[in-house]
C-alpha cells in the first residue's frame, strides 16, 4: 500500500507575497554576500489551482521552497522511514531536475529527466540516509520551447505508519469569530485534510460568539457532525485547550489532538502533513508548527524555540536570524534553513499531540495563558518524549510586532508562569540566574517608571510563594483582576489621536537608526554606573511640577529604551500598536515603595526555592490531571 507523505500544493490566496513560499523564481544571484533576484517568472497568472501552475515556455521554476520541498532530515531522524518516492506530474515538453541539500545548504543534483507529452507522470525513487545533520529535497520544472503544465507532485512511501489513528483539533477562542470562520471554511474546503480529522473542538470562551456569525450555518453544514462548539467561561488558552485535551481522549479514533489558535490562517496541507508525520514518529512526538506574520506574510517569526536553563528564558535557535523575510531570500538561498534544529517546546499557535502523551503526563498547567506550552513540553521531554518544530508545517498568526504584552495585564502570567515552569522544571540550583534576571525586569521598569507591570509582577510573585493551590483557585479570577489593576495606574491610559496633537516640553528625540538586534545599551561598567545613578536618582530626586503638568520628552516606541527614558521626569511614548501614546511620569513614593518590595521579594523566593520546588512538583500530577480538569469544566458550566 502507498501512503502520501506530503503534496505539492500552491497558494489559495491571489497573493503575491505568497508566491515565494511555494514556487521560486529562475535566478538568483548574489551581491555583497546577500541573495538578490535577478529574474522572476512565478507569477499569479501561472498559478491555475490548488496543484497546477503554467511553466512558460523557455523558463524554469524550483519547487525548492519552504511549502513544496521535502524536509528530508527530519524524516530521517526522527521516522523509520528510508524509502520515498517523488511523483511529478506534467503535461507537455519539460525537463526534471531534482536536488537535495545538506545541513550546510550546499546543493547538489540527485536526477534529471526530460518529459514528452500530455499526462506524463515521473516517478524518482529517493533513499533517506544522508540527511543526519540536515538537508532537503526538492525538484525543478523547466519547459521547452512551448508551455509545460505542473499537474501536481506528491512524496509518497511504502512503508506503514507506526499508528493509524486520526487527529481531533482544538481551536480555542476568545472574540475572533471571524478568524475562526475563516478557518472553518479553509477545513471544510480540504476534503484531504478531513480525512485525517476525527472532530474539530471549537472551544468559545467569548461574548461574541463564532455561532452567531452571518456565516457559520453554511460552514456548519459543510462539516457536519465533524464539527463540536462547546461554549465555556473564559479559562485562558490553558483552560480552552485542556477542554480539547479531555474531549479528544473521549474518542477512540483519536490519536491525536491538534491544538489551533484562534487568530490564525492555515495552511491545510500542513495540518495534514503534521498527522502523517505524527503517525510515522518512532516513537509519540509532538509535532510543532512554525509560526509566519499574518500581516507580513512571507516573514517567518518562530521555530525552533529552546528554554535556556539557566536564566529560564525562551527563545529561537537562532533569534538573530529571525525573522526570516522569504520574499528577500528564499529557501535555496537560506543555509540557516537547511540545518535539523531540535526544539525544546512549541507554541500552541498549532501543535500535535498525542493522546498516549496526554495519558501519561497529564494535560496543560491551569496556567491561564503563557508558558503552558512552554511548561508542557518540557514534562513531555523529562518523560521522554521529545517536540518537534516540523519545517513545511506552518500558519500565519497575528506576530507580537505591533504588541508589548510585558507592560499590560499579561505581566502577570509571563511572571508567575515562568516561575513556576522553572520551579517544575529548572536543573539548575535555586532556578540559576532567573531570581536575578527577574529583580533586573523590576528595575527596568521602575526606571522606565512603568509602575504597573511591576505591580502585577509583585502580585505574581507573592502567589507563586503561597504555594500551587492559587494556580487553579485563581483560573477564572486572576485577569480581570489584573486588568482591574490598570485603574490606579495613568501611564496605562491610550491617549488616541483626537486632531490635537499631544506635545511634550522639550520635542521628540530622534536617534540613529541601528541595525536588527543591535543595540547602543550600555553595557559592563557602564551598565553598573549608569543603574546605580538611575536608582539613586529616581529615589533621591523629586519630578520637577511643569515636568509633571506636561510630558518633559516624546519617544518614538523604537527608541523608548530602558537605558534612555529614565533620563527624564516624564515621558510621552507611543505604542507598540501605533494606536496612540502612552504618559509615564516619575511617581518617587511609588519608586520607592516599589523598589523595596521588589528586593524583599525575590530575597524570599530565593530563601525558598528548595521547598517551593519540591511543593509545586509534588502538586504537578493534580494540577494537571484530567479529573481536575474536568471538576473545573463543570465547576464553571
Amino acid at each position: 500500500m502507498t501512503y502520501t507523505l506530503q503534496n505539492a500544493v500552491l497558494p489559495l490566496d491571489r497573493d503575491p507575497d505568497l508566491l515565494p513560499l511555494y514556487v521560486d523564481p529562475e535566478t538568483w544571484s548574489t551581491i555583497d554576500e546577500e541573495p538578490v533576484r535577478v529574474t522572476n517568472v512565478a507569477q499569479l497568472s501561472n498559478v491555475l489551482d490548488r496543484h497546477r501552475a503554467r511553466i512558460v515556455a523557455g523558463r524554469r521554476v524550483s519547487f525548492g521552497t519552504y511549502f513544496n520541498a521535502f524536509p528530508a532530515s527530519y524524516w530521517q531522524h526522527w521516522t523509520a522511514v528510508r524509502q520515498v518516492r517523488l511523483t511529478v506530474r506534467t503535461s507537455g515538453d519539460a525537463t526534471i531536475l531534482v536536488y537535495r541539500s545538506n545541513g550546510a545548504g550546499t546543493k547538489q543534483r540527485i536526477e534529471t529527466r526530460e518529459v514528452r507529452g500530455d499526462s506524463a507522470e515521473t516517478a524518482f525513487d529517493l533513499v533517506l540516509d544522508q540527511y543526519s545533520d540536515g538537508g532537503w529535497i526538492w525538484f525543478d520544472v523547466a519547459a521547452d520551447r512551448s508551455d509545460a503544465m505542473f499537474e501536481g507532485a506528491t512524496w509518497t512511501t511504502d512503508e506503514e505508519p507506526v499508528r493509524a489513528g486520526k487527529a481531533s483539533i482544538g481551536i480555542t477562542t476568545y472574540n475572533k469569530p471571524d478568524y475562526c470562520v475563516n478557518t472553518l471554511q479553509a477545513l471544510a474546503d480540504a476534503p484531504d485534510v478531513l480525512d485525517v480529522v476525527d472532530r474539530v473542538f471549537l472551544i468559545d470562551q467569548g461574548t461574541d460568539l463564532v455561532a452567531d456569525q452571518a456565516a457559520y450555518p453554511e460552514v456548519a453544514s459543510r462539516l457536519g457532525e465533524t464539527l463540536q462548539v462547546i461554549r465555556q467561561p473564559n479559562l485562558g488558552g490553558s483552560g480552552g485547550f485542556a477542554r480539547a485535551m479531555t474531549e479528544t481522549l473521549e474518542r477512540p479514533e483519536s490519536d491525536f489532538v491538534q491544538l489551533l489558535d484562534d487568530d490564525v490562517r492555515i495552511e491545510p496541507e500542513s495540518i495534514r502533513r503534521s498527522v502523517v508525520f505524527g503517525r510515522y514518529a518512532s516513537v509519540p512526538t509532538i509535532v510543532g508548527a512554525h509560526m509566519f506574520d499574518l500581516l507580513d506574510r512571507p516573514k517567518l517569526h518562530a521555530w525552533a524555540e529552546v528554554v535556556d536553563d539557566a536564566p529560564f528564558m525562551w527563545r529561537a535557535l537562532y533569534q538573530e536570524r529571525l525573522p526570516h523575510d522569504f520574499s528577500v531570500a528564499n529557501l535555496r538561498q537560506s543555509p540557516i534553513l537547511h540545518m535539523r534544529l531540535d526544539a525544546d517546546y512549541n507554541g500552541w499557535w498549532m501543535c500535535l499531540i498525542p493522546t498516549s502523551i496526554l495519558r501519561e503526563i497529564g494535560l496543560s498547567l491551569p496556567a491561564f495563558i503563557k508558558w503552558d506550552d512552554a511548561e508542557f513540553c518540557l514534562r513531555a521531554r523529562d518523560a521522554g518524549y521529545p517536540t518537534v518544530s516540523m519545517p513545511g508545517v506552518a500558519l500565519w498568526h497575528v506576530s507580537w510586532v505591533g504588541k508589548d504584552d510585558s507592560i499590560d495585564w499579561q505581566a502577570y502570567f509571563h511572571a508567575r508562569n515562568r516561575i513556576v515552569s522553572a520551579l517544575l522544571h529548572s536543573r539548575s540550583p535555586q532556578g540559576g540566574t532567573l531570581i536575578r534576571h527577574s529583580r533586573r525586569l523590576d528595575l527596568k521598569h521602575l526606571m522606565m517608571m512603568q509602575y504597573y507591570p511591576v505591580e502585577l509582577r509583585h502580585r505574581a510573585l507573592r502567589d507563586v510563594l503561597s504555594g500551587p493551590a492559587h494556580m487553579r483557585r485563581g483560573l477564572a479570577t486572576a485577569m480581570p483582576e489584573a486588568r482591574a489593576i490598570a485603574k490606579k495606574h495613568p501611564e496605562t491610559i491610550i491617549h488616541k489621536d483626537s486632531g490635537v496633537p499631544l506635545r511634550s516640553r522639550r520635542g521628540r528625540q530622534v536617534f540613529r537608526r541601528l541595525k536588527r538586534h543591535e543595540f547602543d545599551s550600555p553595557t559592563g561598567l557602564r551598565l553598573r554606573v549608569f543603574t546605580l545613578r538611575t536608582l539613586l536618582s529616581h529615589w533621591f530626586h523629586t519630578p520637577r511640577p511643569e515636568n509633571v503638568a506636561q510630558p518633559e520628552v516624546e519617544f518614538g516606541k523604537g527608541d523608548a529604551h530602558w537605558w534612555r527614558v529614565p533620563h527624564y521626569d516624564s515621558a510621552l511614548v507611543s505604542a507598540a500598536d501605533g494606536s496612540g501614546q502612552n504618559i509615564y511620569t516619575r511617581d518617587r513614593a511609588q519608586y520607592r515603595r516599589m523598589l523595596r518590595e521588589s528586593l524583599l521579594l525575590h530575597r524570599r523566593l530565593q530563601r525558598e526555592w528548595p521547598r517551593l520546588s519540591e511543593q509545586y512538583r509534588r502538586a504537578l500530577p493534580d494540577l494537571v490531571s484530567e479529573a481536575q480538569w474536568r471538576a473545573t469544566f463543570e465547576e464553571r458550566s
